[in-house]
């Protein structure tokens, strides 16, 4: 028997589609779980008649690839991805590759890199993003590790993922954890987005009293403009979606506390670290915490009062105003995402190309969206661009975009509505623009308790004052 062209261990839903995928492409494939009756499952259903075998032991799994071997770990992150490792690495030869596809902490991909490395065993930590559907038909690949490594599964990844204009949305982002990291700010900026048109709903729904249908249909409107993306495609979706017992909008029967895996806050604990400011991504993880606290909510709504409005009847002219907050909230979300890449990329030594990462995120992954191909051309034309709201596309959109998101932060503040991350991308974009921040208060009040010391605008130096005899 012919060996086989690599392994997959792990076959869950994203697992198996991604096997599929793989298959269909081309290649053989060797799957292992420890659930057994999964593999069973698997091979007499989706994989039936496909050049797909399953294996009922790490030892066997092995055996049965071909060298240097090919092998895809799509397990939980963290202890899981080391157990599998350890269980494998005995009987591993020297150029073989693992390559960690799930969304791993990019230090623990650092960790095991230098440590397979020691070995003569490759280690690529690759970002995968485009969930269940984009694993099938073509996913967004964020591959990080040693050049050599990538190499060898290069062939493989560019015909599985995404394809736009015959290109694929692959590319070798950088060395060690290099992969895993851009695919955690990828799912920061996912955070934002999400959270922003969330706030857009609620806006349109508090101030207009629309259900939500029709509010899936002025979605739907929106998604055809600068809008277009896949959140906002699936978002006129879900908000159209009836449930079937009760003929009322599945949405409106959710409970409102949103779970999260733990990307969002790495990403916002990661730019403290580096020194960024990312404040919408920052909203969108604390919008997510403080949704848990269901229970306090609602006793809270029985004490704390807030303002009281009336709908709003003619109001195309403010439905304009949300759609161009949102599209300025998101220019602005992708611009935090961005500086943090930039700035990590020199924290890091990972020489990131930003206008490669915006091209391979143009398709197949979650924020896939028409506004990365004027990023694209943003870092393609700029490779040091510090920050792209100082592109002159995004500076002139800007420059007209955030009067109406004033507007409307303006009508949802009055009205009482939680918008921390429309509000949050204002105040950043204010504070960006600013030529002078009342941070010399600050300093000054730093001095006075702290003895921290200033530095003065009229003369060079290094200052302290006794501010008080």
């Amino acid at each position: 028997m012919d060996k086989i062209n690599l392994g997959l261990i792990g076959i869950g839903v994203m697992g198996q589609n991604l096997t599929l995928n793989i298959e269909r492409n081309g290649f053989s494939v060797a799957v292992y779980d420890r659930e057994i009756d999964r593999i069973k499952t698997f091979l007499q259903g989706k994989a039936k008649g496909k050049r797909i075998i399953g294996s009922t032991s790490i030892d066997e799994f092995l055996k049965q690839l071909e060298r240097p071997r090919r092998i895809i770990l799509l397990v939980n992150a963290g202890k899981p991805v080391d157990d599998v490792i350890e269980s494998m690495k005995q009987n591993l030869e020297n150029g073989d590759l693992i390559i960690d596809g799930g969304n791993s902490y990019f230090m623990d991909t650092e960790r095991r890199c230098a440590a397979l490395e020691e070995e003569g065993i490759y280690f690529i930590g690759s970002g995968v993003s485009g969930g269940e559907e984009g694993a099938l038909k073509g996913p967004s690949i964020m591959p990080g590790g040693a050049p050599d490594a990538y190499n060898l599964i290069k062939p493989v990844f560019t015909k599985i993922a995404a394809h736009i204009n015959d290109e694929p949305c692959c590319a070798y982002i950088g060395p060690r954890g290099a992969g895993h990291y851009v695919k955690m700010i990828h799912n920061g900026i996912e955070y934002a987005i999400m959270q922003l048109i969330c706030e857009a709903y609620d806006i349109i729904k508090t101030i207009f009293g629309h259900s939500a249908s029709e509010i899936g249909y002025i979605f739907k409107e929106w998604n055809t403009g600068d809008l277009n993306s896949y959140l906002f495609e699936i978002s006129h979706k879900v908000l159209l979606k009836v449930d079937e017992d009760k003929n009322e909008p599945l949405v409106d029967l959710i409970l409102d506390t949103a779970e999260q895996k733990g990307t969002g806050i790495w990403t916002s604990q990661n730019a403290f670290d580096v020194g960024i400011p990312i404040p919408t991504i920052n909203a969108a993880v604390e919008s997510r915490i403080l949704s848990s606290f269901k229970e306090q909510r609602k006793a809270a709504a029985n004490l704390l009062k807030g303002p009281v409005i009336g709908k709003m009847k003619d109001g195309t002219s403010f439905l304009n105003d949300v759609r161009s907050a949102l599209y300025a909230s998101i220019i602005i979300s992708y611009a935090q995402g961005m500086a943090l890449l930039g700035a990590a990329s020199k924290e890091y030594k990972y020489d990131l190309k930003l206008d490669k990462i915006a091209k391979i995120w143009r398709g197949g992954c979650i924020i896939r969206s028409k506004i990365l191909d004027p990023i694209h051309n943003a870092y393609q034309k700029s490779p040091s661009l510090e920050n792209m709201m100082t592109d002159n596309y995004f500076s002139t959109q800007l420059n007209i975009l955030n009067i109406p998101l004033r507007r409307t932060v303006a009508t949802a503040v009055k009205a009482g509505i939680p918008i921390m991350a429309m509000s949050a991308s204002l105040a950043y974009y204010d504070a960006y623009r600013s030529n002078r921040l009342p941070a010399n208060l600050l300093q000054a009040q730093r001095d006075y308790f702290g003895a921290h010391t200033y530095r003065r605008i009229d003369k060079e130096g290094v200052f302290h004052t006794i501010w008080e005899e």
